[in-house]
């Protein structure tokens, strides 16, 4: 921070609760989709840029700019929300330690384990 410059802090409100912290999860998106998605994105960038350069106004929601913005920010969750999540990296290693170990046999590391 620069010498005179105060610290903001974001509080929530009294008797509001705060959102919950949100799980990642990673999808697993096919050229078609991840083309579908690059076209859009840079559709919803130029409308955000042309708004923000034309001097946009206020922002409304009943401005048709903001409406196109939406509609194209919707279509593109859809897309993403639609590929198939892909498992976590401990689900993928819990599925290679299991077809290592045939039958599940216990390890040294499982519990129950007698060392």
């Amino acid at each position: 921070m620069t010498a005179g410059a105060t610290k903001r802090l974001l509080t929530v409100p009294p008797g509001a609760t705060p959102a919950p912290d949100r799980v990642q999860i990673r999808r697993r998106i096919s050229p078609e989709a991840g083309r579908a998605l690059e076209i859009l994105g840079h559709a919803i960038e130029y409308l955000a840029d042309e708004y923000v350069h034309r001097g946009g106004g206020s922002l409304s929601a009943q401005d048709p700019e903001i409406e196109a913005m939406q509609l194209l920010m919707a279509l593109n969750r859809k897309i993403y929300l639609e590929c198939p999540a892909a498992p976590a990296l401990v689900e993928r290693l819990r599925q290679i330690w299991r077809l290592r170990l045939p039958g599940g046999a216990p390890t040294a590391c499982a519990p129950g384990a007698k060392r």
